[in-house]
C-alpha cells in the first residue's frame, strides 16, 4: 500500500492525527498572527530560518477560502520583510511542501554570502549544527520580534507570544 493511501497518511489529511491539531498549535512559536504561528528554533538549518504554520487546517493553500487565504498570504509578506530586515539575508528561499505532515505550513530560508548551500538548493538535513553562534539566535530572534510588533501579538518584551 502507499503512503499516500494509507489509513494514516489520511488521519494526518483530515486533521484527526495531525500533531498540530492535536496539540492546538505547533512547537517553537514566538509570535502569532492574523491567521498564523510563526515558529523559530535553535535546531535549524541556516540561521534565521522560520516556519509560518497555518492556524487553519488545511493541506493546500487552495483548501482555504479566499479570505483565509488572502490573511495567509499577507501574513507570508510580513515575515518575509520583517525577517529580511532582521538577518541581512541577501535573499529569503519560500517552500511549501507537507509530504511528510499535511498541514499548511510555509517554510523561510534566509540566504547569505558564502552560505553552506550558495551554489544549490538548500538540503536541511545535510545542515551541520549549530547553525548559530553563542547568543546568535536569541539576538536574530529579538531583531525579527521587533520588527513583527505592528502586525502581531508578540508581548512588550519582544520575546513573543507562545
Amino acid at each position: 500500500m502507499s503512503k499516500w493511501n494509507s489509513p494514516s497518511w489520511l488521519s494526518l489529511l483530515d486533521g484527526s492525527a495531525c500533531p498540530i491539531c492535536v496539540r492546538g498549535q505547533p512547537l517553537d512559536i514566538i509570535d502569532t498572527l492574523a491567521s498564523s504561528w510563526l515558529t523559530m528554533s535553535a535546531n535549524a538549518p541556516m540561521p534565521g530560518y522560520v516556519c509560518l504554520v497555518s492556524r487553519i487546517h488545511a493541506v493546500e493553500l487552495h483548501d482555504l477560502s479566499d479570505s483565509q487565504g488572502d490573511a495567509f498570504m499577507r501574513d507570508a509578506r510580513v515575515v518575509s520583510k520583517a525577517l529580511s530586515m532582521a538577518t541581512g539575508a541577501v535573499k529569503l528561499n519560500y517552500e511549501i511542501h507537507g509530504n511528510t505532515l499535511p498541514h499548511l505550513h510555509l517554510h523561510f530560508f534566509p540566504r547569505y554570502p558564502g552560505d553552506p548551500f550558495e551554489e544549490s538548493a538548500i538540503e536541511p538535513h545535510r545542515a551541520q549544527q549549530p547553525v548559530y553562534a553563542p547568543g546568535q539566535f536569541t539576538e536574530i530572534r529579538g531583531r525579527l520580534l521587533a520588527a513583527l510588533l505592528p502586525n502581531s501579538s508578540s508581548k512588550a518584551d519582544g520575546f513573543g507570544a507562545a
